[in-house]
C-alpha cells in the first residue's frame, strides 16, 4: 500500500498556498475602472505599448484632421470617434479584468484535461484488453481521481461566467449578441442554460464511468471469476463512443467558443491530442516516481519505454493536427478563418511558435532514440518540456480572445499554475493511498509483470 510521504504532502501545500496568494494578487490588482485600466496599460511596461485598436483609432483620427473636412462632417466624425473611443475603453477594461480570470481558467482547464486524457488512455487499454498496462491501471485510477474536484472547479468558473462575473465568453453578453448577426444565428446552441446543461452532462458521464470502472477494478481483486473484468471491458468500449462525442463538443464549448466567430472542424481532435499526450506524460512521471520509491517493483524499463513511445507518437500526432489546421486556414486566407492565426502571430509570436518547438521539436529530438526512452531521468526531463509546451498550447487557445494583446506571464498566471499543480499532486497521491498499487486478479497481470520489449 502506498504511503503519502510528509515531504510530498508539505510540498503540495506550499505550492497551493503560494499559488493562492498569486491568484489573489492578480484579482486584487485588476482594474476596476477605465481610468485604472488606462494607467495599467501606460505603466505596465511589458513591451506591448498601446493596443492595436488604439493605434488604429489614432491613425484614423489624425487622417480625419488632416483632410480638412466640413464642419458638419467633422462634428459627426467627432461623435462617431467619441463612441468608438468609449467602446474601445470598455473593451480594454474587460481585457484587463479578464487577466486573472483567464489565468485561473487556463490552469484549471489544463490540469483537468490531463486527468481527462488519462481517462481516455485508461478506457482504451481496458477496451483493447492490453496485456502490458495492468500494472499501471492503479496509477491511472489515481490520476483520474482528480476529475471530481477538477471538474467542479471548471464548472464553477463556467457558472460564474454565465453569471457575468467575468467576460471570458463574449457570446454571454446580451448587448454584444444584440448587435451581432452571427452570434444571433448561433444562439440556439450558444446560450447560457444549454451551455451549463451540456457541461454538467459531460462531467457527470466522465466521472460516472471513472467511479464505476474503479469499483469494478477493486472488486476484481476479491472475485473468484473474471465477471468484473469482462463487465469493465464492455462499459469501457461503450464509454469510448460517449467520450469521443462529448470531448469534441466540450472543446467547442469550453475553448473554441471564446472565439465565437471562428471554428475549425479539426479542433476536437486537436484538443484531444494535446490532452492525451499530457496525460500519458503524467502517467510516466508518476510511475517513475513511485518506482523510485519502491512501490512499483514489477514495473520495468519496458513499461516506461512504451509510455515514452506514446509520448513520442502523440507528439507527432499533435503536430500533424496543428499543421493541418494552420496550413489549410492560412493558405485559404478566408478572412473569418485566418483572423484566428493573425491575432496569435501578431500579438503572441513567442508563445505561439515557442509551444510548437516545445511540443514537437523537443519530444522528437529527445525521444527519437529508443535507448533514451528507458532512461528515467531523461523521460522526466522530456515530460517537463511537454507539459510546459501544452500549457502554452491552452494559453494560446484562451488568452488572445479574452485579454487580447494585454497578455504577459505574470503573478496571476504563475500563481494559478502553482496552485493547481499543488492541488493536483495532493489529490492524486492521496487517491493512490486508498488501494494496493498492483492489481491481484487481473487476467493479464502475469503478462504485464513479464512484459519485455
Amino acid at each position: 500500500m502506498y504511503t503519502f510521504s510528509n515531504r510530498l504532502k508539505i510540498g503540495s501545500f506550499i505550492l497551493m498556498v503560494v499559488g493562492a496568494l498569486g491568484i489573489g494578487i492578480g484579482f486584487f490588482t485588476a482594474p476596476g475602472t477605465v481610468a485604472e485600466a488606462k494607467a495599467m496599460v501606460a505603466g505596465h511596461g511589458d513591451g506591448h505599448g498601446e493596443s492595436h485598436a488604439e493605434e488604429e483609432y489614432k491613425e484614423n483620427e489624425n487622417a480625419a484632421v488632416g483632410m480638412g473636412a466640413e464642419i458638419e462632417h467633422g462634428n459627426a466624425t467627432e461623435v462617431q470617434n467619441g463612441e468608438h473611443d468609449a467602446s474601445h475603453d470598455e473593451h480594454l477594461l474587460h481585457q484587463l479584468q479578464n487577466k486573472p480570470w483567464a489565468a485561473l481558467y487556463v490552469a484549471a482547464l489544463f490540469f483537468f484535461l490531463i486527468a481527462l486524457g488519462v481517462l481516455a488512455f485508461y478506457a482504451i487499454n481496458r477496451a483493447a484488453q492490453a496485456g502490458w498496462t495492468p500494472l499501471l491501471f492503479r496509477v491511472m485510477e489515481g490520476i483520474t481521481a482528480y476529475l471530481v474536484p477538477g471538474g467542479i472547479i471548471v464548472f464553477v468558473i463556467l457558472l460564474l461566467s454565465v453569471l457575468h462575473m467575468n467576460h471570458l465568453f463574449v457570446w454571454m453578453d446580451a448587448d454584444v449578441v444584440a448587435e451581432d448577426h452571427i452570434l444571433q444565428n448561433k444562439s440556439g446552441y450558444l446560450n447560457p442554460t444549454f451551455f451549463l446543461i451540456r457541461a454538467a452532462f459531460f462531467l457527470g458521464g466522465w466521472i460516472a464511468y471513472r467511479e464505476y470502472s474503479r469499483k469494478l477494478s477493486l472488486q476484481q481483486d476479491e472475485s473468484d471469476d473474471n465477471s468484473n473484468f469482462k463487465l469493465n471491458f464492455r462499459i469501457s468500449a461503450g464509454f469510448l463512443v460517449f467520450y469521443l462525442i462529448s470531448e469534441s463538443i466540450m472543446s467547442w464549448d469550453w475553448i473554441m467558443s471564446v472565439d465565437p466567430h471562428w471554428f475549425s472542424t479539426l479542433f476536437g481532435w486537436y484538443v484531444f491530442a494535446s490532452m492525451i499526450v499530457s496525460g500519458i506524460t503524467v502517467i510516466a512521471m508518476v510511475s517513475i516516481y513511485l518506482k523510485s520509491r519502491g512501490y512499483l517493483p514489477d514495473v520495468n524499463d519496458s513499461h516506461i519505454h512504451d509510455l515514452a513511445k506514446y509520448m513520442f507518437g502523440f507528439s507527432i500526432f499533435w503536430t500533424y493536427l496543428w499543421f493541418s489546421q494552420f496550413m489549410l486556414i492560412w493558405y485559404a486566407n478566408i478572412p473569418e478563418e485566418v483572423t484566428y492565426y493573425v491575432a496569435r502571430i501578431a500579438d503572441y509570436n513567442l508563445p505561439f511558435f515557442g509551444m510548437v518547438a516545445m511540443n514537437f521539436l523537443f519530444p522528437v529530438l529527445l525521444l527519437m532514440n529508443s535507448d533514451y526512452k528507458r532512461i528515467n531521468w531523461f523521460v522526466i526531463l522530456t515530460g517537463i518540456v511537454i507539459l510546459a509546451g501544452h500549457y502554452m498550447d491552452f494559453f494560446n487557445m484562451i488568452m488572445p480572445a479574452t485579454v487580447g494583446d494585454q497578455w504577459f506571464i505574470g503573478i496571476p498566471e504563475i500563481g494559478a499554475i502553482l496552485f493547481f499543480a499543488g492541488f493536483f499532486i495532493f489529490w492524486v497521491f492521496r487517491a493512490l493511498t486508498s488501494a494496493p498499487l498492483q492489481p491481484k486478479r487481473n487476467p493479464f497481470i502475469e503478462e504485464s509483470r513479464h512484459f519485455h520489449y
